[in-house]
């Protein structure tokens, strides 16, 4: 694999920087459109996200079409240095065309149509729907596709939802046909022989509704993966003429980060480059570290979208959102660690929504670079100004990646099954914080992590942890078999290996599918416990870990038997107490760990460490890290770039030994002890260390 990609488009060799920016709003100012060119200057913006929502200004009647403002807006770019981000305006369809084809309107799950308004109110099957928004492409495909501004095209906005109509009902059933070939099979794979529903025709089918059938959970996770599949298949509808007539050009979808409505890692093959939109709420009652944690997790998942191509940081904000339950601003120093902090997870850019606030509706008060003031003398303009200037020196980090010896499985199949079983307390299910607690160790330690799914190829990586892995797909046993019998070491959890891919459970006892082997253990029962509960689990005297004393357990706690995996740790009460918490199975040249309980953060990092530690995983930095600080790296191959970041309010001081770095914002050399302010961050270059 690569070190470094080519940039996002050969037309800028440099980092990105800029947001959505909407001059359709400002048609009747054009003034105002002068002094956005000024303001994006001093604030070192590049690139801007046009068209986003601009249907009925670039289309205002079927088929009569004005792109002069557009034109005007493309030609003021480039003739500033900057790029245009293209947007296709999809995201929300003009009124006329509601009018005139109802068909369009997405139908809710209780069969209601719904009105015109919002946006993402369409039906994505109807044929209607696909040809004008191909018509509409193809006319910016044809207008802009050799302007020197056309950077990226930036396909709809946000794809969310569903529609339940019965142009959807009939693509659905010809969905199932494909993948099932007869009834039999699907009412085998969905277990419909359960309260007699059994389908005899085709037509029987429907979509999942409340009103309806939504208890068969064959059928609900068949529906989530005909969803997604539907809006690739729009998106690449919706993609065929820019292909056609601007093949060089690449193409992105905003992605919204854990969104669950939609399997990003399926959707991601269909882009050219990745790109998500980043909301976090800074500054609340549990403190930025545990935060900071989470939305790592996720430029990590984007990272790895792509196999570790650099992502786009599409939408972030640089003061307060709108719709936040507490409207806090980001303290000083925050904003650039925050955008700084994509940047260090793989990100080749930083983006805003949005550039100038809206005068009116539902956004006029979500936070942007320029504010109803209207100048640059603001103290969030000066912030993103900052960032400005800082991305201009981090042009030899464009196209760097990561490439880290340890992978957290966050699948969104499995997760489905998760959320749509009638099995665990609702409030114990907790799939994706799991996986975030699993990632957070190493996080803290400074060790650069893979977040991966199911379908990835294990084989490059160390340690591969796959917390609450329930649903086994395809071929996923036989890899982490593979994995462990080649050398590899393997963390799996309490509810792990519980059903296939159509949500069956495996009898014979679990875990099935052949982990049972390569655990050592068969999972008898699950203990669920009420929020107040607890357990412990008790180290073993001269446990493999080196690990003593005991630790809180709470939720959930798995009565498992040992088959020949060694016992690291018992539970310390109740009727299982003395029985495995924890085992570890020696399989082929690697090892298998089996972590039977909801255990306690303190456990988590103590395992973790020593798995660092047993491995030789060699954090970004060697020296340990004060809490709410971490390091991250993106590298070359010949250059290793450091990112440490301060994510607690106080100043924190990092003892880098002998190492030798070039401070990149300050341009100057740093050895021995890097001090770090509140929110403060240093990006430091080093030679790239020997492997």
């Amino acid at each position: 694999m690569t070190n470094r990609y080519p940039p996002i488009n050969p037309k800028c060799t440099s980092m990105l920087h800029g947001g959505d920016y909407n001059p359709d709003q400002w048609i009747k100012t054009p003034e105002i459109w002068d002094e956005d060119m000024r303001l994006m200057k001093l604030a070192g913006c590049n690139a801007m996200s046009v068209g986003i929502f601009s249907w009925t200004a670039l289309e205002p009647q079927e088929g009569k079409f004005e792109f002069g403002w557009l034109d005007t807006i493309m030609d003021k770019l480039a003739e500033n240095s900057a790029f245009a981000v293209l947007a296709t305006p999809s995201g929300a369809r003009p009124a006329w065309l509601s009018r005139k084809y109802p068909e369009v309107l997405r139908v809710r799950p209780d069969r209601g149509r719904n009105l015109h308004g919002h946006r993402h109110n369409h039906c994505l099957t109807s044929p209607v729907y696909r040809e004008k928004t191909a018509i509409i492409n193809r006319k910016l495909a044809e207008r802009y596709k050799d302007h020197p501004a056309l950077l990226v095209w930036h396909i709809s906005n946000e794809y969310n939802g569903e529609c339940h109509c019965e142009l959807c009902r009939a693509a659905f059933v010809n969905w199932l046909q494909r993948k099932y070939g007869d009834l039999d099979a699907l009412n085998q794979a969905w277990w419909a022989a359960f309260w007699s529903h059994t389908c005899t025709d085709w037509s029987q089918i429907e979509s999942p509704s409340e009103i309806g059938e939504h208890c068969v959970h064959g059928l609900t996770l068949d529906w989530k993966r005909f969803v997604t599949d539907q809006t690739i298949d729009f998106f690449r509808s919706e993609i065929a003429p820019l292909r056609e007539l601007t093949p060089d050009v690449p193409v992105t979808a905003n992605f919204m980060g854990l969104y669950p409505g939609l399997d990003y890692w399926k959707f991601a093959k269909a882009v050219d480059v990745a790109s998500w939109d980043n909301y976090p709420s800074w500054h609340g009652p549990d403190g930025d570290t545990p935060l900071a944690a989470s939305i790592s997790f996720v430029h990590d998942i984007n990272r790895c979208l792509k196999n570790g191509k650099p992502f786009m940081l599409m939408e972030s904000v640089p003061s307060t959102t709108n719709w936040m339950e507490v409207a806090k601003r980001k303290r000083p120093g925050m904003h650039l660690l925050s955008s700084m902090q994509a940047v260090a997870h793989g990100s080749d850019t930083v983006q805003y929504f949005q550039w100038r606030k809206s005068r009116g509706s539902s956004e006029k008060f979500h936070g942007a670079v320029v504010d109803h003031v209207g100048h640059e003398n603001t103290r969030v303009f000066r912030d993103v100004a900052g960032v400005g200037e800082a991305l201009k020196k981090l042009d030899a980090i464009v196209g760097t990646t990561v490439r880290p010896d340890v992978a957290v499985i966050c699948d969104w199949e499995n997760r489905w099954a998760i959320d749509g079983m009638q099995g665990l307390g609702r409030h114990v299910r907790k799939y994706v914080e799991t996986c975030i607690a699993h990632y957070r160790p190493f996080w803290s330690k400074g060790v650069p992590v893979d977040v991966i799914d199911e379908t990835f190829d294990f084989s490059s990586y160390k340690l591969l942890i796959a917390p609450m892995l329930y649903m086994l797909r395809p071929g996923v046993a036989e890899r982490s078999r593979s994995f462990v019998a080649e050398g590899g070491t393997f963390v799996t959890t309490y509810w792990s290996g519980i059903v296939d891919e159509n949500d069956l459970c495996f009898l014979g006892g679990w875990p099935g599918d052949g982990l049972r082997e390569v655990l050592g253990i068969w999972d008898e029962e699950l203990d669920g416990l009420y929020p107040d509960d607890r357990n412990r689990i008790v180290m073993t005297e001269d446990n493999a870990l080196g690990l003593a004393g005991e630790y809180d357990v709470r939720e959930l706690c798995g009565l498992i038997h040992s088959e020949g995996a060694d016992i690291l740790a018992t539970y310390g009460d109740d009727f299982y107490a003395g029985r495995p918490a924890l085992t570890v199975n020696a399989f082929g040249r690697g090892k298998a760990y089996y972590v039977a309980s909801r255990n306690s953060d303190e456990f988590l990092a103590d395992l973790c460490g020593r798995l660092i530690a047993d491995l030789d995983i060699r954090p970004v930095i060697e020296a340990p890290l004060p809490v709410g600080v971490t390091a991250q790296m993106r590298s070359d191959g010949v250059d290793e770039f450091v990112f440490l970041m301060n994510f607690t309010a106080g100043e924190q001081k990092i003892d880098a030994g002998g190492e030798s770095f070039i401070d990149m914002l300050a341009v100057e050399p740093v050895k021995g002890d890097i001090r770090l302010e509140g929110y403060g961050l240093k990006i430091l270059r080093r030679p790239a260390r020997a492997t």
